[in-house]
């Protein structure tokens, strides 16, 4: 994918969530054209404290395959990707533009993280986004994913979205039932609190931590707000039983 189409910038980035019950963990690189952009947050649950870092040149956040790793001034961490059944499509943004994206949501996650003197052994299940396109101008959009268990026991993960990627079908939409991906109707988030379903189902959120950013790079504008917590409620037809994940909101101008 060229760096320009059609006047457009190629916008591509990939991130990782960790939804564990003691340690969260997001971290991404994103480019638009020849600007990047890398950053990462720790949360910890068990005491309530936030650890982040973002830059412009980098943040120490890498990716290399199925590695992922921070190197930075007091925090450590190295993971291991595992494999999970693979969402990818392609979908129009606007007149002229498309995007790529591929969503691995319940995949499992292992490693170590150091900050301020903690250490924790990592295993959990999270989601790993990559994505690239030549997206509208202005665009806004609502997203959460995460994973959990269903109220008979089977496991569960979840991509939902509304504002890009999100045609009726054939969109990144997808909830994952044993390891299994299935594509549900449109959604609709009322704002970061819940995600209703086309059936009347509602996913309610508990927000525990905020990442938020807000950035004036004359041609390029963004506010970003990215909060990881606890889900309840109903996946479409599925009861869960717990989640943990994400909720995000993103408008911006690039």
């Amino acid at each position: 994918m060229p760096l320009l189409r059609q006047g457009r910038l190629r916008k591509r980035w990939r991130y990782l969530g960790v939804y564990g019950e003691e340690l969260m963990i997001c971290m991404a690189r994103a480019e638009v054209g020849p600007l990047r952009r890398a950053f990462w947050v720790l949360w910890d649950r068990t005491e309530g404290r936030r650890y982040a870092r973002t830059g412009l040149l980098g943040s120490g956040a890498a990716f290399d395959g199925s590695e992922a790793r921070i190197r930075a001034r007091g925090t450590r961490a190295q993971l291991r990707l595992g494999d999970a059944a693979a969402v990818e499509v392609v979908c129009p943004s606007g007149e002229r533009g498309y995007a790529w994206t591929r969503k691995r949501a319940g995949i499992p996650v292992s490693g170590t993280v150091e900050a301020a003197g903690r250490r924790w052994k990592v295993e959990a299940r999270g989601v790993d986004d990559e994505s690239a396109g030549y997206h509208e101008r202005r665009i806004h959009w609502r997203w959460s994913a995460g994973v959990g268990r269903s109220a008979d026991g089977r496991s569960l993960a979840w991509n939902l979205v509304s504002g890009i990627n999100d045609p009726p079908r054939d969109s990144e939409r997808a909830i994952w039932l044993e390891g299994v991906p299935n594509e549900p109707p449109p959604v609709s988030f009322a704002g970061l609190d819940a995600v209703g379903f086309a059936d009347g189902a509602r996913l309610r959120f508990a927000a525990e931590c905020e990442w938020a950013r807000d950035d004036n790079l004359l041609l390029i504008r963004s506010r970003y707000r990215h909060r990881f917590g606890s889900f309840s409620g109903r996946l479409g037809g599925i009861e869960l039983e717990r989640g943990l994940g994400v909720m995000e909101e993103h408008e911006v101008r690039w």
